[in-house]
């Protein structure tokens, strides 16, 4: 009996966590270029409060876009976009080992590395959302 009365009443379904319209590569692209800007400033700074608060930030944005990008991966590519595009797997791990390559360094480049990954992935996301 409290089986049937805890049991669903409507069953849902949809490709990804939640339906279409919550993921977004932005969210990564504008912490990846947050690490980018904080890479310039430390650039043209040398006291050692702020590079160490600038390293704080840093650090963390650059997580905050791997966080983006890994979920992107895990909870809105399936399948059917793996097997559209066989770089994906590839692309992703790419972008993950640049955005760590930014964090632990202080160098723009390293940023604009993994700005320019994203930028790949962004495309590809936006085509999956044409189909």
């Amino acid at each position: 009996m409290l089986s049937r009365l805890f049991a669903p009443k409507v069953k849902v379904s949809a490709h990804c966590d939640l339906p279409c319209g919550v993921y977004d590569p932005a969210q990564a692209r504008i912490e990846a270029e947050s690490v980018k800007a904080v890479q310039e400033k430390m650039a043209a700074n040398d006291d050692p409060h702020f590079q160490a608060r600038a390293t704080v930030i840093k650090e963390q944005r650059a997580e905050l876009a791997k966080h983006h990008v890994s979920v992107l991966w895990s909870d809105y590519f399936k399948a059917p976009h793996f097997e559209k595009y066989p770089e994906l797997h590839q692309l992703v791990n790419d972008t993950l080992k640049a955005l760590s390559a930014a964090k632990a360094s202080t160098d723009p480049a390293t940023g604009q590395k993994a700005l320019d990954y994203i930028a790949q992935i962004d495309k590809i996301f936006w085509e999956t959302k044409k189909a």
